[in-house]
């Protein structure tokens, strides 16, 4: 139906718009949660990454299912 009227790309660039406002946000907020700080990047890089990595896995999971797959 959107497709049809040619409101599909717009909608598809508000998503994908609220998409990675909802996934900055999430990063942000869980990597103050978990003290994931500028200081423990400076000092200790692999843990540092390790937590960035997971930190990005669980937003990008919480954003499809709320966003993209709902």
């Amino acid at each position: 139906n959107l497709l049809t009227s040619g409101k599909l790309n717009g909608y598809l660039a508000d998503i994908d718009k609220q998409a990675e406002e909802m996934f900055s946000r999430l990063v942000k907020q869980m990597a103050e949660l978990e003290g994931v700080t500028e200081q423990l990047k400076s000092e200790n890089q692999m843990e540092w990454v390790g937590k960035m990595n997971n930190i990005h896995s669980r937003s990008m999971e919480i954003v499809n299912a709320e966003l993209i797959y709902s």
